[in-house]
């Protein structure tokens, strides 16, 4: 009785062992491969640029500007009272700082607009990851384009199921290699 008891352990062990193995099936994708595919990269990218156009035209009067009563300032400094050489470097530190905070504004706008762009093609991208994952049985994924494998069999690459749910053409490279 006591034999029997566990020969039948033993066999829930290894058939629960065996069912948690086949559950647990893992794959990867590098998303940097496949965003830069997706037919609407392009669109996005080129309404980030678009945008950053915008502070950057600002960005350059300001600096001509600086540059312009810069040089003002150097070439007539000898000729000018205390007063005018204070007042004048005040206003210079003043368009300069202008500038900075400019600049660093513009940054976070443009890192926020293309963030807000990305927002559906990354959304569009997951589901149809999920999608694939569902489809071929994984219960993880992971973004290789993050993480560095040692060893990673390209049978669970899910990219090119992932290329073909998107419609992007297996061939396909990222836009700029």
């Amino acid at each position: 009785m006591k034999k029997l008891i566990k020969v039948a352990l033993v066999v829930v062990c290894m058939v629960s062992m065996s069912s948690f193995a086949n559950a647990q099936k893992i794959g990867y994708i590098n998303t940097n491969d496949l965003i830069p595919n997706m037919p609407e990269y392009k669109t996005v990218t080129t309404q980030v640029d678009a945008y950053k156009k915008t502070f950057v035209d600002v960005l350059q009067n300001l600096s001509n500007e600086l540059q312009t009563k810069g040089a003002d300032y150097q070439k007539n400094q000898a000729t000018m009272t205390d007063a005018q050489k204070t007042a004048k470097q005040a206003e210079l530190n003043d368009l300069n700082t202008r500038a900075n905070n400019y600049q660093n504004d513009a940054q976070q706008k443009v890192a926020q607009k293309g963030e807000e762009l990305m927002k559906p093609l990354l959304d569009k991208a997951k589901a149809a990851i999920t999608e694939v994952a569902k489809e071929k049985g994984y219960t993880y994924v992971v973004d290789s384009s993050t993480t560095t494998f040692i060893v990673a069999p390209p049978a669970d690459d899910l990219l090119p199921a992932v290329k073909a749910k998107l419609g992007i053409a297996a061939t396909s490279t990222a836009v700029g290699k």
